[in-house]
C-alpha cells in the first residue's frame, strides 16, 4: 500500500494525507460499532474500548479536515477519497468480523506507516521543499495551537496522534491475542 501512495502522490504529502486520513477514519468507527453490537448481544461491558475507538475515529476525521484545508483537493481527488472510503470500509468490516485481533494489528501497522509519512513530510518542510504555511483555523482550534502556528506544528501534532493510535491498536491486538475479554 505504501508503494501505491508513493506512486500516486510522490512528495505531495498534503494530498497523500487527505486520502490516507479518509481511510484512517474508518477503523475506529467500524471497531466501535461492532464492539457495541457485541456488547449488546452478550450483555457485557466494553471496558472503554468503544469510547477509545470513537475518539480515534474523530481524531482521524480532524486530521482529514485539517489536510483538506491545506491541500485543497480537486474533484478527482475528492472522488478518490469517496472510492477509497467505500472500498476500505467494506474490506475492514469483513476483516474485523473474521479477526478483530488482525484488524487492530493491521491498523497499528498502518499507523506506523503514517508516522513515517509524516516524518518525511516534516523533513520536506524543514528543508524548505514544502512551504511552512500558516496552520488552518481548524487545526489551531482542535490542537490548541498558538494563533501563529504553522504547518510544521500541525504535522508534529498529527504525527504524535498517529503514534498514540499505533500504540492503542497494537495493545488491543495484544489483548485479543492473549484472549483477554474486552
Amino acid at each position: 500500500m505504501r508503494w501505491i501512495a508513493d506512486f500516486c502522490f510522490k512528495k505531495r504529502y498534503g494530498h497523500r494525507a487527505v486520502v490516507l486520513e479518509t481511510v484512517a477514519a474508518v477503523p475506529g468507527m467500524v471497531g466501535a460499532m461492532l464492539i457495541h453490537f457485541k456488547c449488546l448481544r452478550k450483555q457485557c461491558k466494553d471496558n472503554g474500548w468503544i469510547k477509545i475507538l470513537l475518539d480515534e475515529a474523530e481524531n482521524e476525521r480532524m486530521h482529514l479536515m485539517t489536510f483538506i484545508e491545506i491541500a485543497k483537493p480537486n474533484w478527482l481527488e475528492r472522488s478518490l477519497i469517496l472510492v477509497a472510503q467505500i472500498v476500505f470500509s467494506i474490506a475492514f468490516l469483513f476483516l474485523y468480523f473474521i479477526s478483530s485481533k488482525t484488524a487492530h494489528r493491521l491498523v497499528g501497522y498502518f499507523e506506523e506507516e503514517a508516522i513515517i509519512s509524516y516524518s518525511l513530510y516534516l523533513k520536506e518542510i524543514d528543508n524548505g521543499t514544502i512551504e511552512n504555511v500558516p496552520a488552518p483555523k481548524v487545526a489551531i482550534e482542535y490542537w490548541g495551537l498558538t494563533l501563529d502556528a504553522r504547518l510544521r506544528e500541525v504535522v508534529i501534532a498529527v504525527r504524535n496522534d498517529e503514534a498514540g493510535h499505533r500504540d492503542t491498536n497494537h495493545n488491543f491486538a495484544n489483548t485479543l491475542r492473549n484472549k483477554h475479554n474486552l
